[in-house]
């Protein structure tokens, strides 16, 4: 499946994108031979098929945005709070959970304090990332120190479980208002090293804010120098590339790269190019928010050569 929105002013395909957002849709992925397919998943993440001994995996959630409150959701402490629960509900076997950023709304410490406790709740090893208002205050230094201790000074970093290579990027310094995202000459040459030396069969994942796609330029929903870390990345058989930014469920595959964006906890956004801006969809109809918010599992198949990526919405 492979979704091009930079250029795509069909109204009735914009339609059917949308609902499907509404919707909640699951998505379940596998990764067969290095090349993802996807198909919609209807149930909740118990239906996909049982993890077994061995196999590796883990839960992302983003753009948490305490300190938000405004509509649609006044309190996103509390939607976070009950995605955390979902996440204790059906972790499994998960391991790791992974944060894709704006944990805060405006980088306040208490903000912060608030998010952190909160996903200590979930009872997993947490990875962050930094989102744009995350680093609203000193370059996002305090962000760094209590989210990303012991990574490079740009708040990049690398790490191995069970096998898989993840990797947590930065493409939101420096941000401009509806500019792309950018990881900048030092974090890339830190990537080059980084995977030098690595066997192609490894599992790859990346995770950062803003897509590493060009979902939809006119809105700076991309990242400006992403290609040259894909072809850093491309050699290798499986890689798997995580973000948020977008608030929405979309997905792209070039070759053996898959690339996902994650439900938010707080609010959704409109889609590519339906409304004039980006930004909260405050007009929300009565009981609606919590089927556009969500957490997303991921799971690696020992054996099988298959990953598989599943949204669950906090209610239908």
């Amino acid at each position: 499946m492979h979704h091009e929105h930079e250029h795509d002013h069909d109204p009735g395909r914009r339609k059917a994108l949308t609902c499907m957002l509404w919707a909640g849709a699951g998505m379940l992925w596998t990764v067969s031979g290095g090349v993802p397919r996807s198909s919609l998943l209807v149930g909740r993440a118990e239906a996909a098929e049982p993890a077994s001994a061995g196999d590796l995996s883990f839960v992302q959630i983003s753009d948490s945005h305490i300190g938000f409150a405004n509509r649609p959701n006044p309190d996103p402490a509390a939607t976070l709070q009950e995605a955390i629960g979902l996440v204790r509900e059906h972790r499994g076997t998960a391991e790791l959970l992974i944060h894709t950023g704006d944990v805060s709304h405006l980088s306040r410490p208490a903000e912060f304090d608030a998010a952190e406790g909160l996903v200590r709740g979930a009872g997993l090893d947490a990875h962050y990332v930094p989102g744009e208002h995350d680093v609203l205050v000193d370059d996002g230094r305090p962000f760094f120190e209590r989210f990303t201790r012991g990574a490079q000074a740009g708040g990049w970093y690398s790490f191995d479980q069970r096998g898989v290579h993840f990797i947590g990027l930065n493409n939101v310094t420096n941000l401009r208002a509806g500019g792309l995202g950018q990881l900048g000459e030092a974090q890339l040459e830190w990537l080059e090293d980084d995977l030098r030396g690595r066997p192609a069969s490894q599992p790859i994942v990346v995770f950062a804010h803003i897509p590493l796609w060009t979902v939809y330029r006119e809105w700076g929903w991309g990242t400006e120098d992403a290609e040259r870390a894909l072809g850093y990345l491309r050699p290798f058989g499986s890689v798997t590339v995580l973000n948020g930014h977008i608030h929405q469920v979309m997905q792209k595959v070039e070759g053996n790269v898959a690339f996902h964006t994650a439900l938010s906890t707080a609010f959704p956004q409109p889609a590519p190019g339906t409304a004039q801006s980006p930004g909260p969809i405050r007009d929300l109809p009565a009981g609606r928010l919590r089927s556009t918010l969500g957490v997303t599992t991921i799971r690696e198949l020992r054996g099988q050569a298959r990953l598989a990526v599943i949204d669950t919405p906090l209610g239908a």
